[in-house]
């Protein structure tokens, strides 16, 4: 395995370094509200970065989405990307491809998912799509949703049409998200229906969503330090105290572990290697270490930190999202023992 990033990932990186650190300011995420910065995302659009998730690869998206989560910037871009991008470039039919890319590279296009499948969405007989999502990400910006239906068939839907309907729902995080409702859309299958390709986008949520979860976390222990080193208590920084010394180095390897197994997935998914287990790994870290980090970063604000205005309580409900999107560490180590089960059966037969 070498995660080393190519010189293209590391240009991506840096430019998005630069432009979340410009631009995603705490008095612009106060202005923005539970809304999302229509200026950034107009920004991030121009320089060409979603555009650049294409060459760039999975891994390049996570390095990408780890300067996202430093700055909380509030923007689609991880959806857009994982289930407009990546899924019609790998799923799509050409026809597909060259007619809904163009408008998801520059931006005049914003994708979402409803995912993970929960039998909320069912087909009909005639084929029409029917059926409700309690909530989906970034789904008031959106143009496009992809619809998992029950049988884990994937549907572009179009949210302009009539039968389509989006209530505001607010979140934790604030990310735009809103309940669909379908009632009789006609959705348009994402390719041929091939097999595997509902695995696949969920794969690279799970892992793109952990890479966006270890920037939340390191934005969220790079404030700590900050505060305990600066904040002196009894004639000395905070940070001479062994317990916040500690806190501190535990938030930090869990913060290194949500990157590594993030990396792991995603250089695996641009090889064509098999990345099931390892998306499950990365998101069950970025599960369970990742609400540790964001509950880390609060404590070691002290008093401080229990000010909902204060930049850290940000990182702290974007972690928290992020614990139970695509599934709770529960729920995803479930998953991947099954499937860890099942590859063994196999091996054995």
């Amino acid at each position: 395995m070498d995660f080393t990033p190519s010189e293209e990932q590391t240009a991506a990186q840096g430019l998005a370094a630069r432009i979340f650190g410009d631009l995603s300011t705490h008095e612009r995420l106060t202005a923005a509200g539970t809304g999302t910065d229509a200026e950034l995302w107009k920004e991030l659009c121009a320089a060409g970065l979603p555009a650049a998730v294409e060459d760039v690869g999975l891994l390049g998206l996570v390095l990408v989405l780890e300067e996202q989560g430093r700055t909380t910037a509030q923007v689609p871009l991880a959806a857009t990307c994982v289930y407009g991008l990546l899924a019609v470039a790998a799923h799509g039919t050409p026809e597909q491809r060259e007619r809904l890319l163009p408008g998801l590279r520059d931006g005049t296009a914003v994708a979402t998912g409803a995912f993970p499948a929960r039998g909320g969405v069912h087909i009909a007989e005639d084929g029409a799509l029917y059926g409700s999502v309690a909530w989906v990400p970034w789904l008031r910006d959106a143009t496009h949703v992809l619809v998992a239906d029950a049988e884990r068939g994937l549907w572009i839907v179009r949210t302009g049409e009539p039968d389509v309907t989006a209530v505001p729902v607010e979140t934790t995080a604030p990310w735009s998200a809103g309940r669909l409702v379908l009632d009789g859309v006609r959705g348009e299958r994402l390719g041929n229906g091939q097999p595997g390709a509902y695995v696949d986008v969920l794969a690279t949520a799970r892992t793109a969503f952990a890479g966006l979860q270890a920037g939340v976390c390191a934005g969220s222990l790079a404030r700590a330090v900050h505060h305990t080193v600066t904040r002196e208590q009894f004639g000395r920084p905070l940070s001479t105290n062994q317990g916040v010394l500690l806190r501190a180095a535990d938030a930090h390897m869990d913060t290194e572990a949500i990157r590594v197994t993030a990396y792991e997935a995603a250089w695996r998914h641009d090889e064509q290697r098999a990345c099931a287990a390892q998306a499950l790994t990365a998101s069950w870290w970025a599960s369970e270490a990742g609400k540790r980090v964001v509950h880390a970063g609060q404590h070691l604000h002290g008093g401080t930190g229990a000010d909902l205005d204060h930049p850290v309580h940000r990182h702290f409900l974007w972690g928290r999202q992020l614990d139970a999107y695509l599934g709770c560490g529960g729920e995803v180590l479930e998953e991947l023992g099954l499937l860890l089960a099942h590859s063994s059966q196999e091996g054995a037969s």
